[in-house]
């Protein structure tokens, strides 16, 4: 049986997921590499749920990604029957070359690092773990995915800022990102609500890297994502849109350091930053600190901003769609959230909000709200299957 691995690295973490290469993808198993370089914890499960597979390893045993992947692959060759393919990857920032999904090589590797400025928290990972197989495997074919590559048919007016002109060809443009996501939402949206599915939709990733995209007749037309993943609204530890003049007293009357200024937007801001609490919207509900709760409410704010300004940019709204880790399992911020689009004419039924149904709207609501949980690997596992066939 032939099958495609997905990966998703980052920083102290592999996510991936086999599946099997057939007209239709069907997910054999899935599993993640915590704690890398601290204390590794692997984890496999196959598509049913039953674990598979569970380790601790020692610290020295897996310091690092390459050597976590070296874990990771032998337990596959060991225990997983199957004959790889390919391997798909999640690489975050495309830049203003790569529109689409490309089979790799060590010349577009080379080319990609020219963003890890763009995208600290992930590209130099994602880009290891492709190294990773190289070295190890250098005839299996590889494809990696691009974050960016959903929005790049995003109108110039869209794309630019408004600098000098020379900035835009050297690729100081608006990106957006998590394009994996909402390319598998609008995807599916077409199944699961064909009615609303080619209408004006945004959707809401909102997970601990967050963010809103609107989606015209299934095509991304505006994010609140940017140059880099730090703009739009707050997340876990990244500070969402900021003013400028910010950075600049940071640097110039703080006398703060590039590197320094990175760590705090990056790490240190956000809901972190606010509530001094947590990056986890969990810990922050259950909390009695007021920071809590005013980091939260602080979260809903810009939310309802950047949907406001989104659905401007559609020209009206049909629906509003959540997803990712804190829409898809968080009803009271579900609940938040649509009491600040009430003014759009959003609706939301609190007992299929509580129980969590695909469409959580009221029936008297003029804005449909769903709930579509996304699938970034599946979404991965088809592009690189399309590649393999010629597509």
């Amino acid at each position: 049986m032939d099958t495609i691995l997905v990966v998703n690295a980052g920083s102290s973490s592999l996510k991936f997921e086999v599946f099997s290469v057939t007209d239709d993808l069907n997910s054999l198993l899935e599993g993640q590499m915590e704690g890398i370089g601290s204390a590794p914890h692997l984890r496999i499960k196959d598509r049913d749920g039953r674990v598979l597979a569970e380790h601790t390893h020692a610290s020295a045993d897996v310091p690092d990604l390459p050597s976590a992947i070296l874990r990771v692959g032998a337990w596959l060759r060991d225990q997983h029957e199957g004959d790889l393919v390919a391997v798909g990857h999640r690489v975050v920032h495309g830049g203003p070359d790569y529109d689409r999904p490309v089979l790799v090589n060590e010349q577009i590797v080379s080319d990609l690092e020219r963003y890890v400025p763009l995208a600290p928290l992930h590209q130099p990972h994602n880009l290891t773990a492709i190294r990773a197989v190289i070295d190890r495997r250098p005839d299996l074919p590889q494809v990696a995915c691009f974050d960016t590559s959903f929005h790049r048919n995003h109108s110039p007016v869209t794309s630019h800022y408004a600098i000098p002109e020379h900035f835009f060809a050297e690729g100081v443009r608006r990106y957006g990102f998590h394009g994996l996501s909402y390319e598998y939402v609008a995807g599916r949206l077409r199944e699961v609500a064909p009615s609303v599915a080619g209408g004006k939709l945004i959707v809401a990733h909102l997970g601990n890297g967050a963010s809103l995209c609107a989606i015209s007749g299934g095509r991304s037309i505006e994010s609140t994502f940017g140059f880099t993943a730090l703009d739009g609204i707050p997340m876990g530890a990244r500070c969402g849109q900021i003013d400028p003049g910010v950075l600049l007293y940071l640097l110039q009357q703080k006398g703060m350091s590039a590197d320094e200024v990175q760590d705090l937007l990056y790490k240190e801001s956000g809901l972190k930053g606010l509530s001094g609490v947590s990056n986890d919207v969990r810990a922050l509900l259950s909390s009695e600190d007021p920071r809590a709760a005013f980091a939260l409410e602080h979260f809903v704010h810009r939310i309802g901003l950047h949907a406001g300004m989104l659905a401007a940019a559609l020209g009206g709204l049909d629906a509003f769609v959540f997803t990712a880790g804190i829409g898809e399992n968080s009803p009271d911020m579900r609940a938040r959230v649509a009491a600040r689009l009430e003014w759009l004419g959003a609706r939301i039924d609190p007992v299929r909000n509580a129980a969590g149904a695909l469409d959580v709207a009221a029936s008297d609501s003029a804005v449909r709200l769903y709930v579509v949980p996304t699938d970034e690997e599946l979404m991965i596992a088809r592009h690189t299957m399309a590649l393999l066939r010629g597509g």
